[in-house]
């Protein structure tokens, strides 16, 4: 009787230790990490080749990443992926067919302005998408195209975020005066020291 009590014991104690596990790992924020299946926190960077030397880059992130890390993460992956694949710097990309479409953009939802990562990132403002049960799933948002149908009220119940940008990769010195362009080596090294990575198991 008493083996078996000690036998139930370490089996409670297993799975206590498990259940803790489990949790340990659905409370942490979501690492700089390649987005694939299976890791200890969800989510992730990806991107798509476009063209030759034209990328579109997302990172989403959990239920526990904030915007801001999520689109810091973001323009880390694109100065990160520049380099990998041979350039020096990158320009973001415009999806308007219409350059006169910048009347029509909505503000952004969460008030961030230009600027948000100081003044060399000034232009950096990603497409993102936020998750929350209350409207039924994804939303979107877009930089040159807004949301219209976004309520202020709903902010509360967001969720996660999803950040994406359309990049073009070039070769030799960034040109001085573009705010669109970006020195992938000098971003790299900047935010370096802010970009966690997944803990080894």
């Amino acid at each position: 009787m008493t083996k078996r009590k000690t036998i139930g014991g370490k089996a409670g104690m297993v799975a206590a230790v498990a259940l803790a596990a489990l949790l340990t790992a659905c409370a942490t924020a979501t690492p700089y990490q390649p987005n694939v299946r299976g890791q200890q926190a969800t989510g992730g960077f990806s991107e798509q080749r476009l063209e030759g030397d034209r990328y579109r880059v997302t990172f989403a992130g959990n239920s526990l990443t904030s915007r801001e890390t999520v689109e810091r993460y973001l323009l880390y992956r694109a100065a990160e992926l520049t380099t990998q694949q041979g350039y020096d710097w990158f320009e973001t990309a415009d999806r308007r067919t219409d350059r006169d479409a910048r009347t029509v953009i909505e503000s952004d939802p969460f008030g961030r302005p230009f600027g948000y990562y100081g003044g060399g990132y000034g232009y950096w403002r990603p497409a993102w998408r936020y998750y929350g049960p209350r409207y039924g799933g994804w939303r979107a948002w877009d930089p040159y195209w807004g949301d219209p149908f976004f309520d202020r009220t709903e902010v509360r119940t967001i969720e996660k975020f999803e950040a994406s940008a359309e990049i073009v990769m070039h070769k030799g010195r960034k040109p001085a005066g573009d705010p669109r362009a970006y020195d992938a080596h000098e971003i790299m090294a900047n935010l370096a020291p802010s970009i966690q990575r997944p803990v080894p198991k």
